[in-house]
């Protein structure tokens, strides 16, 4: 019998409640959840788990929430997290997960718009962030806290500790045994259960409805092209929130059995997970990036004898994934060691998804041997709905459809590029509250536009460009795509993000981000002396750094869509400056209007660009910016000269 065959039967037990019950009986001590705290591995079993939830469930029913009511969720990926989830579908409660770094009035909308009842916060920062709101937030009635620290000095009446939210489960249970089973079998797979935010990458987030039947059977049909059993360890790094991580942590995990790992903070990723050695991963792009330029900065401080060897290693490598094949020696000096260092040696699956991934990272990562996979799809249509199988892996694309899965391109060009459009059976119900916005987004019976451009290659897989109002034609009328521009040069370790533009004008330029903590390791070891990040990114040798960077993702670029100017921009993109949406997106009409006079003196010609502006900081401190923008102007012909030189 193969692990497939031993799933349940999500037919029958069509909600999580429902499997999370029946594993508490037929598994009671097999442990599914584990987190690190102060240093220590704690294990939750099944059957320990499933206790809390039925107690947290008829506690929120003592609390007064009732069937349809929304529960939010706001806070780090934490068991109690996702008992706290489980608990509302039980009683019929919609859950609403909100990212944990939100800022107060992104808060205060979603919880306004969605009539929020009861809200999990983590702990005092959470709480503070709630209690900040005052009057903004009248829907809810009770705020419940699982972190204690800090916490018992406040007075507010809505407060209630996680604990006592138990102990009145357990009265209630206490009253009526057969309560919680009565209230969970009323429940079904068709009953909306989660409230999930869109991406907002133009304006607020739109919150999906989603089934909890219909979320399960897309997660079997995930699990059929990549399978997974109880003894598959899994590590829950993207916020809850997110649809994929809904996905894995959620529903794949409640029908699989395999084990949850939560690491103790974000900082401890990868010594946690090298104590965990996973057998599957889900990041997103902005990790994989930051894990690859992290590895590179590593070698800029290792030995000339070990920077040999990791140059030979990734050149063998690189060499040999060319040719379809590993390298044994590149495994051997470099690769095998590489893995062990990152958590990766016991990986089955590695997945990327959310956004575009550039194919240089994708590269770097299948040389070192990690089994990776590229997955696409949108919150509306359950998350991913293609991945590349095994064995069928191509950097350039998503992969192929899931059994189920109806792909079409509308309005191709001659070369097949065209609007992807999709549906499938088991799709979004529509947008809480926007009828509007539903039917916007619908083709005609059951199609979705997923306002993505792409094409199928000749292997059937699926490529996805870019975004299809993001596609961009110069003055003369030459396509390109700034996303897969992007991708490439953050590829570099120096490059943190970069937007690329050029839609209506006579050439492409970018705007720049230092990726800091690798940049000023660089400028240290140069001994240049600098101060803050803006200070740094003004530094003439630092410009010249980066020029090399944008040069060289230059030659691999056809001639139409090189770089022919840039500048480093003075702050990050940060996405409580609504720059940059929560899964880390670039939101491009924010930086066309909030850089727009920088954007157009580069444009002018103007070498030198002065600004003057205020920085506003998370913890509501202001700082003025007073410098001097560089823009540098490059030879995209120069390209091609080195090309011919590199030939002849």
């Amino acid at each position: 019998m193969t692990v497939i065959d031993s799933y349940p039967d999500i037919g029958v037990y069509d909600t999580f409640p429902k499997l999370l019950a029946l594993h508490g009986r037929e598994h009671p001590d097999d442990i599914w959840l584990r987190e690190k705290d102060f240093g220590i591995w704690i294990s939750h079993r099944f059957g320990a788990v499933a206790e809390r939830v039925r107690h947290m469930a008829l506690g929120l029913v003592a609390l007064g929430v009732a069937r349809g009511d929304v529960v939010a969720l706001l806070g780090d990926n934490r068991p109690e997290w996702l008992m706290g989830e489980i608990a509302t579908h039980a009683l019929g409660g919609l859950s609403l997960g909100i990212y944990r770094d939100a800022l107060a009035e992104e808060v205060a909308y979603l919880i306004t718009y969605a009539d929020v009842a009861v809200i999990f916060a983590e702990d005092e920062e959470q709480v503070d962030k709630l209690l900040a709101l005052e009057d903004k937030i009248p829907t809810v009635r009770h705020i419940v806290y699982s972190d204690p620290r800090g916490i018992r000095k406040y007075d507010d009446p809505r407060l209630v500790s996680l604990k006592a939210l138990e102990e009145k489960g357990r009265e209630v249970e206490a009253g009526d045994a057969g309560a919680y089973e009565r209230m969970m079998n009323a429940g079904k797979g068709s009953d909306v259960a989660i409230l999930c935010t869109t991406s907002g990458t133009t304006s607020h987030p739109k919150l999906a409805m989603l089934t909890g039947g219909s979320l399960l059977k897309h997660c079997r049909a995930y699990l059929n092209m990549d399978p997974r059993g109880p003894q598959d360890e899994y590590v829950s790094v993207l916020q809850m929130p997110w649809i994929m991580e809904q996905i894995y942590a959620f529903g794949q995990a409640l029908i699989s059995r395999m084990k949850v790992n939560f690491v103790e903070e974000q900082e401890t990723l990868m010594a946690d997970m090298r104590e965990i050695g996973p057998t599957f991963v889900l990041f997103a792009p902005r990790v994989w990036e930051q894990i690859a330029a992290d590895v590179r900065s590593r070698i800029m401080d290792a030995s000339a004898f070990k920077k040999s060897m990791f140059d030979l290693g990734m050149k063998l490598g690189l060499k040999a994934l060319d040719e379809g094949k590993r390298s044994p020696l590149a495994d051997f000096i470099l690769f095998r060691a590489l893995r062990d260092r990152l958590g990766f040696s016991n990986l089955k699956s590695a997945a990327t998804g959310g956004a575009a991934l550039g194919p240089d990272t994708f590269r770097f990562f299948l040389a070192l041997g990690v089994p990776m996979r590229q997955l696409y799809g949108q919150t509306e249509l359950l998350g991913a709905y293609t991945l590349h199988e095994a064995g069928d892996v191509d950097f350039d694309t998503v992969g192929k459809p899931f059994e189920g899965v109806e792909i079409r391109i509308d309005d191709p060009d001659p070369n097949g590029l065209g609007e992807v459009v999709t549906r499938h059976g088991n799709m979004f119900t529509g947008y809480f509250r926007n009828e509007a916005e539903t039917a916007k987004s619908f083709a005609e019976e059951g199609w979705m536009r997923t306002g993505d451009a792409g094409y199928f290659n000749e292997r059937g897989h699926l490529v996805v460009i870019d975004r299809v109002r993001d596609m961009a034609k110069t003055a003369s009328g030459d396509r390109f795509s700034p996303q897969y521009i992007e991708n490439k040069l953050k590829f570099s370790p120096y490059v943190a993000e970069a937007v690329v533009l050029g839609d209506g004008r006579d050439s492409l330029a970018a705007l720049i981000c230092i990726r800091f903590s690798i940049v000023s390791k660089w400028a240290e070891k140069q001994r240049i002396a600098f101060t803050t990040y803006t200070d740094l990114s003004s530094k003439p040798e630092v410009i010249a750094l980066l020029k090399k960077e944008v040069e060289e993702v230059n030659k691999t670029l056809a001639e139409k869509q090189r770089i022919g100017r840039f500048l480093l921009l003075y702050k990050e993109l940060d996405a409580d400056d609504g720059e940059l949406t929560r899964t880390r997106k670039v939101r491009r009409g924010v930086i066309n209007e909030r850089y727009g006079t920088i954007i157009d003196a580069m444009y002018a010609g103007e070498p030198i660009i002065d600004v003057d502006t205020t920085i506003t900081f998370q913890d509501g401190t202001k700082q003025r910016v007073k410098t001097k923008l560089n823009v540098i102007e490059l030879d995209t012909h120069a390209a091609d000269s080195d090309a011919k030189r590199r030939a002849a």
